[in-house]
């Protein structure tokens, strides 16, 4: 890290949090923001993307330590509280001021917090934009802001941010740096790095979609009904198979909720993260299932962006994603710097064209897990028994009404 420039208490830092050798993506692309140019990085899962943005930003501040020095914008609140979280360990000598402006918090201490001008403000695009609508004066937290940086940038790009990044961009001053990071490269980013010219840096670990080769991935083929049983099984193996901790990623808030009933009524120790969820409850199971608390978190693709919690030794997708760029960021939730890491997908009747999709873009065919059929069907009647009663629990607590009335809000 002192051979890429950057200032000697920040090496210190990176010593201190066991960060010996910068990645690919820190040793191409800091240099390169230090030296004042934009930057766009196009790098794996678990490549170490934040510090390749957070570093520079921190040299800066060091320097001059006044006012808000950057903006982070990113699109999951889960990942802007992680991301405040690493601002705050690497910045912690400079005494670090991060606020998280995200949704689900009450919006007037934030805006209590932005006045307050700190150095580093990380936000999801939603809130910030709505803090600026409330109050206008507060634009001009903004106006000598250094650096704006995208993470996730293709996600925050292509979903349905456009007017709130509008109002974001009408505050920052036209003379900062950029930074957009990304695991997947999007249409859009292509299209932005081409109006850019060459007025930006452009990093590139891999054409096209890949994942980590210490990643082991592979599929069950099973029944409509069997969805149940197999994860039974699988979440039965894991001691066995020296698996400290494993995500289960399902494509719907109503399946995430009802897999969480049918474990707790299995006794089945996990927690599940969904945007019906409650925020507070959402960053609690967060910290539950980080901390080693519990074993298993069940969640939708809220949670397949940028989370790195270095335990997780096994990614289920026990729903294929509808787009194979989702499948990348969901199994990049393991096999991280380095470490090994397998991932599942349970693969019906249905999801075959959706498997050899995700197959063709990764680039390499996916193995078939072997599963021991007594074993997975010994359970049977205490797992039908557990889905007929999350079913119940599902009804009772309303919340087939409260998708409703999210599909009536959108």
């Amino acid at each position: 890290f002192a051979d890429l420039g950057l200032s000697e208490w920040l090496v210190d830092v990176c010593s201190s949090l066991g960060m010996r050798r910068p990645t690919d993506v820190q040793r191409r692309c800091i240099p390169r923001a230090l030296a004042g140019e934009n930057v766009l990085g196009i790098a794996e899962t678990g490549s170490g993307k934040t510090a390749a943005f957070a570093l520079p930003i921190l040299h800066r501040l060091g320097e001059d330590p006044f006012g808000v020095a950057a903006l982070v914008v990113t699109p999951t609140r889960e990942l802007a509280a992680q991301l405040a979280e690493q601002f705050r360990a690497l910045g912690s000598p400079l005494g670090l001021r991060c606020l998280a402006a995200i949704g689900g918090f009450d919006s007037l201490a934030q805006a209590k917090g932005l006045s307050r001008r700190p150095h580093v403000v990380v936000a999801t695009p939603g809130r910030i934009a709505t803090l600026i609508n409330n109050d206008p004066d507060l634009a001009k937290v903004f106006a000598r802001t250094k650096f704006l940086v995208l993470d996730e940038a293709d996600r925050v790009i292509d979903s349905n941010f456009e007017e709130d990044l509008k109002v974001i961009f009408d505050c920052l001053p036209k003379k900062r740096q950029t930074f957009l990071f990304s695991a997947t490269m999007s249409e859009n980013l292509r299209s932005l790095l081409e109006l850019s010219g060459d007025n930006s840096y452009f990093f590139e670990a891999y054409e096209g979609f890949k994942t980590v080769e210490t990643l082991k991935q592979k599929y069950i083929h099973i029944p409509p009904d069997g969805k149940e049983l197999h994860l039974m099984y699988l979440l039965s193996k894991m001691k066995e198979d020296n698996i400290r901790s494993a995500i289960v990623f399902v494509s719907t808030c109503r399946t995430c909720q009802y897999l969480d009933f049918l474990l707790e009524e299995l006794g089945r120790s996990a927690v599940s993260l969904h945007s019906h969820k409650a925020q507070s409850r959402r960053l609690s199971a967060l910290h539950r299932f980080k901390s080693g608390q519990v074993p298993v978190l069940i969640a939708t693709d809220v949670a397949s962006r940028g989370l790195d919690i270095q335990t997780v030794d096994l990614v289920i997708n026990y729903d294929i994603p509808r787009f194979p760029r989702d499948y990348i960021h969901r199994v990049g939730r393991t096999a991280r710097a380095t470490r090994g890491g397998l991932s599942i997908s349970f693969v019906t009747q249905r999801d075959i064209c959706l498997l050899h999709e995700v197959e063709d873009d990764v680039g390499k065919r996916f193995d078939a897990y072997e599963c021991d059929d007594k074993e997975v069907t010994k359970d049977i009647t205490k797992v039908f028994k557990a889905r007929r009663l999350a079913n119940m629990r599902m009804a009772d607590e309303g919340h087939e009404d409260k998708v409703q009335d999210r599909k009536d809000q959108k």
